[in-house]
């Protein structure tokens, strides 16, 4: 059963802090934190006020943007009826070989905004009816995330704001969004350390995205919607299932059940298919079969997770 509440009882986050002065403060210490860049937890120390950029995440102190636009392959209770106001970030501080975005997060198609652009997207967005505004690859650029948001609320911003995250954020990082951020999407890539090292090229991803998961969950509570079932609050978590077990389902949903919350809306995923250096690795090269996904929503179910999003059974032949 979803968790619902009145729209009319909802007001975004974020207002209370722009009221309180606090937004503001947020983002001069988000920006003085690029000055060494500790926004991510690969931490690599870059000055990217400067003339350099992050280390892995190609990004100095403007980000870059791809595209925005009202998106409806989202999940339902994102979409709605009038979609997510998506603003797909350039670049990205994870590198995962099999990435189906990857002219966006590898190759850096895109081109930098001023915070100020930044505002104009997410109220034109807003203007166009979208639902919410959803941030893809926010992690490497939270800073100047919150100051186009900061410019955004003070000229009439109204709806939520989603975190749509690879799952590798520092929990230093996720202090600063406490308050601001309404929906936390995030990915839960891996449960072996030695399969993100090597699919990924990070380090410890399974502790680092457990610990981020945890917190996002303790800021904004489960998954909660309005009567028309569309996301106003709460935790979102997506799982995309890979090929031989590689993604560690089992113990990731273990791990949401048991130590998140039961009823964590869950988004298992079944559109992976072989893309950028995927042909490098033999055990990604081909898509999911159909019992390997069945065998993920089982697990999940036998967990103890409910809140499964029901897309995936309608979509999964078209993409095989």
């Amino acid at each position: 059963m979803d968790i619902k509440m009145l729209d009319m009882e909802f007001e975004p986050a974020y207002l209370r802090l722009l009221r309180s002065g606090e937004l503001k403060k947020r983002v001069t210490e988000a920006y003085r934190r690029l000055e060494a860049c500790d926004i991510c937890p690969r931490e690599c120390g870059v000055n990217r006020r400067q003339s350099a950029k992050g280390a892995v995440c190609r990004t100095g102190e403007r980000a870059l943007v791809c595209s925005y636009h009202p998106h409806f392959g989202e999940e339902a209770p994102l979409v709605g009826t009038r979609g997510s106001g998506t603003i797909f970030f350039t670049w990205c501080n994870l590198k995962c070989q099999y990435c189906q975005n990857y002219e966006i997060s590898q190759l850096g198609e895109g081109r930098e905004v001023e915070p100020e652009q930044l505002a104009a997207m997410m109220l034109h967005l807003q203007e166009m009816g979208c639902h919410n505004i959803n941030f893809v690859s926010p992690t490497h650029v939270v800073p100047q995330i919150l100051a186009g948001v900061l410019i955004a609320a003070g000229a009439g911003l109204r709806i939520p704001l989603v975190y749509n995250t690879g799952g590798y954020d520092s929990l230093k990082t996720l202090a600063l969004l406490d308050g601001v951020f309404d929906i936390y999407m995030p990915d839960m890539k891996y449960s072996d350390e030695a399969i993100a090292q090597r699919l990924s090229k990070v380090k410890n991803y399974p502790a680092i995205n457990r610990a981020a998961v945890a917190e996002m969950h303790r800021q904004v509570g489960d998954l909660y919607l309005d009567e028309r079932g569309i996301a106003l609050r709460g935790l979102l978590v997506r799982h995309l299932v890979l090929p031989g077990g590689l993604a560690g389902t089992a113990e990731i949903v273990r791990f949401l059940a048991e130590e998140i919350s039961p009823n964590t809306y869950l988004n298992i995923m079944d559109q992976y298919r072989p893309c950028y250096k995927a042909h490098e690795y033999p055990e990604l090269n081909r898509r999911i079969t159909p019992e390997e996904y069945a065998e993920a929503v089982r697990l999940a179910q036998e967990a103890g997770l409910h809140r499964l999003d029901d897309r995936q059974a309608r979509f999964f032949f078209l993409w095989n």
